[in-house]
């Protein structure tokens, strides 16, 4: 009898796994993601033709609000055991999700395990030595990176007497350029979006400056901020200086200054990359790039720049058959086609050097002049300790301390070197505060 009853239980539980994933089924994968408008419609498109490639499986993607809601509702849905597979989630977040080891599934493991092709020296160093570990293992998979250039308006330009298709090259260069175009009418010679992100972390980068010590905090969390040094001390005095006469005119967090460009106010902007179209379509002028400015008296000036954007996480604890999909996915995301693509209808960066030259192959920059410069930036030189990134927790809230000493700066209501002592004191708070309540400290 407890024969028969056990046979009936195996035939039940059999019965019940077929019915729940029959043969030949599509498994649902779900994608949280931050993207809304066009770069939403071409996420959606990029999915769409994944799910058409195959029949296996289904990549399902939802769109969560922006960046710190979808990394947000992730973490409660993993709490409850709904989470999804994949997260999309910024680039100054990688720490925090570094360190909840528990909860990710790493990249290269995934890839390894579920034995799809993967080699990290197919991707750019500055785009994935982001996301790796000491060791150099890949953590998430690099999605949509961006990096900041110089706009500039030619027709202003041209106006002031300055050589349009000549942007300048160097801080002095600029501050020259925008105070002829103030002299000339603009109401501002230059302005600038996401301030700590273009004017520390980046300037920092591309001047061959540590932001923190421990490389950046990839060496260890017990990092400290090193921003009030000198050189950089100098160029916030600088900007705090020409903003008096408007030379300089700070417009503001996030893309709060990028409408100022757009309609002419200001004649040189330096912004994110990917903005590139969206400047284009609400731009009545002439546009001209150039890369980001440097000291030219900083010994090793210019490095290269640093990405910012977001990246795909993969979270643990869904059905094993979720992941060997995942794992597809991620492949047919860095086929130099697929790559190509993206790059060309968003303006976010290739991860691949092979996605770069198809698309030179294919004409896209000599049709669309400026769109290669993001590219030429962050590959300018091979990153070093001091620009292949930035690995500190709680670094959202340390770059809303950054950019409220920022501010007082460039009011008036503090030196440079106050400001950036200040900052350098209220983010080392916080990294003591996300080290102690890391497990793994």
């Amino acid at each position: 009898m407890t024969s028969a009853l056990r046979f009936l239980h195996v035939v039940a539980a059999i019965a019940a796994l077929s019915w729940a994933v029959p043969a030949g089924a599509t498994t649902d994968i779900a994608l949280w993601h931050a993207m809304s408008g066009e770069l939403g419609r071409q996420l959606e498109k990029l999915v769409s033709d994944f799910n058409a490639s195959q029949s296996d499986y289904r990549i399902v993607p939802a769109y969560k609000g922006n960046y710190t809601e979808t990394v947000t509702g992730a973490i409660f849905a993993f709490r409850s055991r709904s989470q999804p597979a994949i997260v999309q989630v910024n680039e100054v977040a990688t720490a925090t999700m570094t360190a909840a080891k528990g909860a990710i599934y790493p990249v290269f493991s995934l890839m390894r395990d579920q034995g799809e092709p993967f080699s990290l020296t197919d991707y750019l160093p500055a785009v994935s030595g982001y996301y790796t570990d000491a060791a150099g293992n890949l953590l998430s998979f690099p999605f949509n990176s961006s990096t900041p250039i110089l706009y500039y308006n030619k027709t202003m330009f041209r106006d002031a007497g300055l050589d349009p298709e000549m942007p300048p090259k160097t801080w002095p260069a600029l501050g020259i350029a925008a105070k002829r175009l103030r002299d000339h009418g603009a109401v501002c010679g230059f302005t600038t979006s996401w301030p700590s992100w273009i004017h520390v972390e980046n300037f920092s980068a591309f001047h061959n400056l540590p932001v923190a010590s421990r490389a950046n905090g990839f060496a260890g969390l017990d990092a400290e901020l090193t921003i009030n040094n000198s050189v950089l001390v100098r160029h916030v005095a600088q900007l705090a200086e020409w903003q008096k006469t408007k030379v300089f005119d700070y417009g503001g967090r996030g893309q709060a200054a990028e409408p100022s460009f757009q309609n002419g106010e200001c004649g040189i902007f330096i912004g994110s990359s990917a903005t590139r179209a969206d400047i284009r379509a609400n731009s009545k002028f002439e546009i001209g790039y150039g890369i980001m400015p440097y000291w030219p008296d900083v010994k090793d000036a210019p490095q290269n720049s640093i990405i910012g954007g977001a990246t795909l996480w993969v979270l643990r604890d869904r059905p094993r058959a979720e992941y060997k999909g995942v794992a597809r996915f991620f492949a047919y995301l860095s086929q130099p086609g697929v790559q190509a693509a993206w790059h060309q209808n968003t303006g976010y960066l290739p991860i691949t050097r092979a996605a770069f030259e198809l698309t030179r192959s294919q004409g896209f920059y000599e049709r669309n002049p400026g769109s290669a410069i993001s590219f030429e930036e962050i590959t300018l030189h091979p990153p070093t300790e001091n620009s292949k990134g930035i690995r500190l927790g709680s670094f959202v809230l340390i770059r809303g301390a950054i950019e409220d000493e920022l501010e007082q700066a460039f009011a008036g209501h503090k030196s440079a070197q106050a400001a950036l002592d200040s900052a350098v004191e209220r983010g080392n708070k916080l990294l003591r505060q996300f080290e102690r309540a890391s497990p793994d400290r």
